[in-house]
């Protein structure tokens, strides 16, 4: 078990989204001036923890292994679907469910409704991606750069 945090891939890109998580409710209050720990644990949010992870990931796997090798490419492909993933197909779930809780709402006013919504913050938007990735990347370069001089 211990070996497996020799993976410099895997732990920038565990580093990657950890922290990416851990900065959300600060990152929230400084957009919003509302303190919301919640988003510590939640989806959505800025930056994406998603991209984070799959971008130090990728980044990492192809400083190590070579940006012409096949498990870079695997790395690579893998991170476009999970990008594409949370600013795409996520996102407009969330729509989604904002739009069938505002449907519910207006339906059954002033009648006994379920307190149960579903969930509208699922994805990520375009900017929030972006700057996951781009956090991932640095971090990425960061934990390869100290592991490198070690």
């Amino acid at each position: 078990m211990g070996s497996i945090f020799q993976n410099h891939a895997l732990v920038a890109a565990l580093i990657a989204m950890a922290s990416a998580q851990l900065l959300k409710p600060f990152l929230h209050y400084l957009m919003y001036h509302e303190w919301d720990p919640a988003q510590m644990f939640g989806s959505g949010g800025m930056p994406s923890s998603h991209s984070a992870f799959v971008c130090s990931l990728a980044l990492v796997t192809g400083m190590r292994a070579g940006f012409d090798s096949e498990v870079f490419a695997v790395a690579a492909v893998f991170g476009i679907i999970v990008l594409y993933d949370a600013a795409n197909v996520r996102w407009q779930s969330g729509l989604h469910a904002q739009r069938i809780n505002q449907i519910l709402r207006e339906l059954f006013r002033g009648q006994p409704i379920s307190e149960e919504t579903l969930k509208e913050v699922i994805g990520h938007t375009p900017r929030q991606v972006y700057a996951g990735a781009i956090y991932g990347m640095i971090v990425g370069l960061l934990v390869e750069t100290v592991w490198m001089t070690r």
